[in-house]
């Protein structure tokens, strides 16, 4: 199994913490901060574990994640959508569009690595 996660995330902080703590881990992170060319940089090297913000400049993590789900090469990708805002439209909106799961920012580190770790080993149900 592999432990390789892509942070497509543009506030440099939430960057580094999230880095910090899955690859303390064992996780190899990369990380993208463009929504405009987030999709191919997905679809160039998919990664076991996506975790893809809301806000993004150049296109919303909406979009993108529906673009995503109607890849092949990415339809059941794990993927967990952060966003600063807890409405529930928005989590309304990640789980129609086919997130796996859905954190609110500000998250707990222990939270992080174990949404990541458990996406990771197939349990992608909301929980």
């Amino acid at each position: 199994m592999g432990k390789r996660v892509l942070l497509v995330e543009d506030e440099p902080n939430i960057i580094e913490a999230i880095r910090f703590i899955l690859s303390r881990d064992g996780w190899v992170v990369d990380t993208h901060s463009d929504g405009s060319t987030a999709v191919d940089t997905v679809l160039s090297a998919v990664p076991d574990v996506l975790v893809l913000d809301v806000m993004l400049p150049g296109k919303s993590g909406f979009d993108i994640l529906r673009e995503l789900r109607g890849a092949s090469a990415t339809a059941d990708l794990p993927i967990l959508m952060l966003t600063a805002k807890g409405q529930g439209r928005d989590r309304e909106l990640a789980e129609r569009y086919g997130a796996n799961r859905f954190m609110t920012k500000p998250f707990s580190n222990s939270e992080v690595l174990e949404t990541v770790n458990a996406l990771q080993a197939g349990v992608t149900d909301q929980a």
